[in-house]
């Protein structure tokens, strides 16, 4: 069973560890409570973390493994807290299964995502808590299905008696990102175990014309309602700039920060029909370099989101020093109408602003998945802590922003490499 590490032990520990390194001993503990930690950093990842609330207040913690060395690559784990995250314990693996999202609906807790790296896309199901899954043997047990498909531990979203979740195809180009975006819905009523319940609408691949930048690509979006009731997906785009081009993004995503640019496809509300308009669709989205969750406050009626803040927008323009690579700051933010977002407190930070952090960085928050208990959001991290390097996570850690409606910047820890 994992421990919490408190809070002024690990203090302590940083402010006496060496200045300047980061590497693990120097580091000292995690920030946060340690949900599972990698048996070997150098060569076993942690990613995709996501968490789920059960009815009866257990939290539940879902991850999957990665590393060219890890005999349980492609393998996802489901860990449970019956004390409000401060311990940890295993419940089960899940073979074939990654990028996957945990979500309760109707008693149930289903586990939703792909079986591999350009996979099938597969639901399991629980209904001891995730001690037992059903397994994705066919068509009605929850292979929905077959191909070449990507996701991220991104929302299942209930909205007008429907489930919508979205969905990346790879296309057939040789480019390694050619992602394609769609939404899977469902009724809220139908078995979601089989694939003739899931509605798919088309898919929508990013065009190069619509911005100057190395990769044009986009993936791991969101399904949200708007203020209006519509359906979207609000997705990550990767925005680092395509070689010789000007630093500023071109067309109607000129003004828009560089690193801080996502978009938005609209879709019907049958679930058949994804639309992108170029003209209007990008926004200026905090966190948008790397997976974000986003999810509508039914208290306040205001969208909330965890991303990785990048603090230093202009680095460098050479790949290794890409503000990309700046997953070493952890934010709230908000927003009213999906358009406007505004920074209300960094839940973790190391080094922030400073130009050294780059490719071998050996520090990041990233790809967290949280949710809303009470007045506090409770949140999953996958945290690279003195790992093989920033993107190969060794940690998952949990946290939890008590009041965070009313979170202030003045209100955020200090920076973790100050203190150290």
């Amino acid at each position: 069973m994992h421990r919490l590490f408190p809070l002024v032990v690990w203090l302590v520990a940083l402010a006496s560890a060496a200045r300047g390194a980061d590497a693990p001993a120097a580091l000292g503990p995690p920030p946060g409570i340690v949900v599972e930690a990698s048996p070997d950093p150098g060569k076993i990842f942690l990613a995709s973390p996501t968490i789920a609330i059960l009815p009866d207040g257990t939290y539940v913690v879902g991850h999957d493994w990665g590393g060219p060395a890890n005999p349980a690559r492609g393998t996802s784990s489901v860990l449970a807290s019956r004390d409000r995250g401060l311990t940890w314990r295993k419940l089960s693996d899940l073979p074939d299964l990654k990028w996957a999202s945990l979500f309760v609906h109707r008693g149930a807790l289903y586990y939703f995502g792909v079986t591999a790296t350009k996979g099938r896309i597969v639901i399991h199901r629980s209904t001891d808590g995730g001690r037992t899954w059903t397994s994705p043997k066919s068509a009605t047990t929850g292979l929905l299905a077959d191909g070449r498909y990507g996701c991220g531990p991104t929302p299942t979203l209930a909205q007008g008696g429907r489930l919508w979740h979205a969905f990346e195809e790879y296309g057939d180009a040789a480019a390694p990102r050619n992602f394609r975006a769609f939404m899977l819905s469902a009724p809220e009523e139908a078995d979601l175990l089989d694939a003739a319940s899931w509605t798919r609408s088309n898919a929508i691949a990013f065009e190069p014309r619509w911005l100057n930048v190395r990769t044009p690509s986009w993936l791991e979006g969101n399904a949200v309602v708007t203020p209006e009731g519509r359906i979207v997906n609000v997705i990550r785009v990767e925005s680092h700039p395509a070689p010789g081009a000007a630093a500023v993004l071109p067309g109607s995503a000129a003004g828009i920060p560089r690193f801080e640019v996502a978009a938005m496809l609209e879709i019907s509300a049958d679930g058949r029909t994804a639309r992108f308009d170029p003209e209007r669709g990008f926004l200026h989205f905090i966190g948008s370099e790397s997976k974000f969750t986003i999810r509508l406050d039914p208290q306040t009626r205001r969208y909330w989101s965890l991303g990785s803040k990048i603090t230093n927008l202009s680095s460098g323009t050479d790949w290794t020093h890409s503000p990309h690579h700046q997953r070493n700051v952890m934010a709230l933010t908000s927003s009213a109408d999906l358009r406007e977002w505004r920074e209300h407190y960094r839940l973790l930070s190391y080094a922030a602003g400073s130009a050294v952090v780059k490719e071998g960085s050996r520090v990041g928050f990233q790809y967290a998945d949280w949710q809303f208990d009470g007045d506090d959001l409770i949140a999953v991290c996958r945290t690279a802590w003195g790992g093989a390097n920033y993107h190969d996570a060794n940690v998952i850690t949990f946290h939890r922003l008590k009041n965070f409606r009313s979170l202030t910047p003045a209100d955020s820890p200090p920076d973790l490499a100050a203190v150290r």
